[in-house]
């Protein structure tokens, strides 16, 4: 009776495997677009950076030429 008990939960216990491995999955490709994302934005943060560095720059060498 135990080896029958064991031969019909295994199926079971299989089909909880598949779902933590898919939900795995799932997580980390959530985290990578996550980290993507987050990639993206110190870009354009740093994109804006620089661009106001320069403007600061021109303005201070307009201001020295007058």
């Amino acid at each position: 009776m135990g080896r029958w008990f064991l031969i019909c939960l295994l199926p079971l216990a299989a089909c909880g495997v598949a779902d933590v491995a898919t939900t795995a999955a799932t997580t980390g490709k959530m985290q990578a677009e996550q980290a993507k994302q987050g990639q993206q934005a110190v870009q354009k943060v740093q994109t804006e950076l620089d661009a106001a560095a320069k403007a600061a720059q021109e303005r201070a060498a307009a201001a020295e030429g007058q």
